[in-house]
């Protein structure tokens, strides 16, 4: 489903280093951002991992995605700010410091998985990150009815360099959660963004894609602000 909204520019904000994962991300947030004349605008990090795949990288990424949100807000002045990270690295912090609604992922899929009661689970390529996850699932107050982070066999660092195996592993990993009786499973990263999409059609489970449902939640609070 494509947000149609005024011209309205975002900034999507990705925590690691990797250039490559903020154009894809980018691009996909563009397909739900298309309203007339508005753009998504990527920023990246400058600094920390190319890939945050455990507990310290995420906190390490904090003050790169303040700095990127305060370069963000200066050059385009965006509408809203999304941080494109699953586990929300500076989404609090950026809030504070801005007079427009940050989203992050992790918040948007979240609280769109656990609608009405859903039970849902999440499938993920980083082990190191379970239980940041898991803090995160808390800290939304949706764990009622979250029925655990499904892994991948291998790494995220091993799989990002084969999409085809990502696919396959992640599949599994959303068959099990399935089997745990979640109604809805996230995709937990970012840049697993294009194997959520190819994901959405082998399951009978929703699929739920962080980047899109985050377009969704901009979009909601820029309407609840007019």
């Amino acid at each position: 489903m494509t947000v149609h909204a005024p011209l309205e520019d975002l900034a999507l904000i990705n925590p690691n280093t990797n250039g490559r994962t903020t154009r894809q991300m980018t691009e996909l947030a563009r397909e739900f951002w298309t309203a007339g004349g508005a753009a998504v605008h990527g920023f990246t990090a400058n600094q920390g991992p190319s890939m945050i795949i455990d507990p310290e990288a995420l906190a390490a990424a904090v003050d790169p995605v303040r700095e990127a949100a305060r370069e963000a807000r200066a050059s385009i002045k965006p509408a809203a700010i999304i941080i494109a990270a699953i586990g929300d690295p500076g989404r609090r912090e950026v809030e504070a410091e801005s007079d427009v609604p940050v989203v992050g992922i992790g918040e948007a899929a979240i609280l769109a998985a656990a609608h009405r009661g859903a039970r849902f689970g999440m499938a993920t390529t980083t082990d190191q990150l379970v239980g940041s996850l898991e803090d995160l699932v808390a800290s939304y107050e949706c764990g009622a009815g979250f029925t655990g982070v499904e892994l991948t066999e291998d790494g995220p660092l091993e799989l990002a360099a084969d999409p085809e195996e990502q696919y396959r592993q992640l599949l599994d990993a959303v068959r099990r959660g399935i089997d745990r009786g979640a109604e809805a499973m996230i995709i937990a990263g970012g840049p697993l963004s294009e194997t959520a999409r190819r994901l959405r059609s082998a399951v009978p489970a929703r699929i739920v894609e962080p980047i899109p449902e985050a377009c969704k939640r901009v979009e909601q609070a820029l309407r609840a602000e007019r």
